[in-house]
């Protein structure tokens, strides 16, 4: 079986398969936008460098939006929130599901939903667990998820989304519970000023490990440019993985931003 995964920009991803269109982490600002996150965290802003590579009013019909979590800009921008009534359905956190209410179908880690209509494979998706930063810090940070799809008649194993995440026990568990056949994993080194050396989502160096744990016919880096808080770039995150045993290094691969590329699944 054929996907076409076409990567929008930093963490929005157009996956369409078996006739189904779906949406990651829906971002569609301008270049140039500027915000801050909320609550205990409102000192920490970042500006965006780039961009989508398709706007919004061009991605078309979209079947059900897999939403890794609401609260963070770099994830759900003024414009992507614009666009979630549109979509069938919109699956997420249980406390995003909460705050966006409408079509939003909250998901805790291991629960699965079911994506069915005539004509189509159906669909599974199941909520994996997700850890936004060091030990101790969800109550910071908020909660996240990523997303594991089974599509009926798939041959290589599920399609996972890992979510913004550092790698930690919770997504170790991914790789002892999950086939995954492709793997898009967010990385970056997202890192602020105020707070330090402490890391939001993995390093090309954690990427790396996962990569050997998961063991994935392809995986394809996300969520690593656009913004200013993003410490390795695609150039960095390249360099990096030359150290990287071979098995690791020849199951990466990237995705020309902005053009559907076919993955099989």
């Amino acid at each position: 079986m054929e996907a076409r995964i076409t990567h929008v920009g930093g963490p929005t991803v157009l996956i369409e398969v078996g006739g189904w269109r779906l949406l990651t982490d829906p971002t569609f600002e301008p270049a140039g936008a500027r915000h801050r996150l909320r609550g205990a965290l409102a000192a920490i802003g970042s500006r965006k460098l780039a961009g989508p590579a398709i706007p919004a009013a061009e991605i078309g019909p979209i079947d059900a939006v897999l939403l890794s979590h609401d609260h963070h800009f770099d994830n759900l921008d003024p414009a992507g929130r614009r666009l979630l009534p549109a979509a069938k359905r919109v699956l997420t956190t249980v406390s995003g599901a909460r705050r966006l209410g409408g079509n939003a179908a909250g998901l805790a880690a291991w629960d699965s939903a079911r994506l069915e209509a005539a004509g189509r494979p159906a669909i599974e998706v199941t909520a994996t667990p997700c850890r936004h930063g060091p030990p101790l810090s969800r109550p910071l940070v908020g909660e996240v998820t990523g997303f594991a799809l089974k599509v009926e008649g798939q041959r290589r194993g599920d399609l996972w989304i890992s979510g913004d995440t550092v790698l930690c026990d919770g997504v170790r568990e991914v790789a002892r519970r999950v086939r995954v056949g492709t793997a898009l994993l967010h990385l970056g080194c997202a890192r602020f000023a105020v707070s330090g050396p402490v890391r939001y989502t993995m390093n090309a160096r954690e990427g790396a490990e996962l990569i050997g744990l998961l063991r994935p016919a392809v995986a394809i880096p996300i969520h690593y440019e656009g913004w200013g808080h993003f410490r390795q770039g695609r150039s960095t995150i390249e360099a990096e993985l030359e150290d990287a045993p071979d098995e690791v290094r020849e199951r990466v691969r990237w995705l020309p931003i902005g053009d559907p590329t076919a993955v099989e699944v």
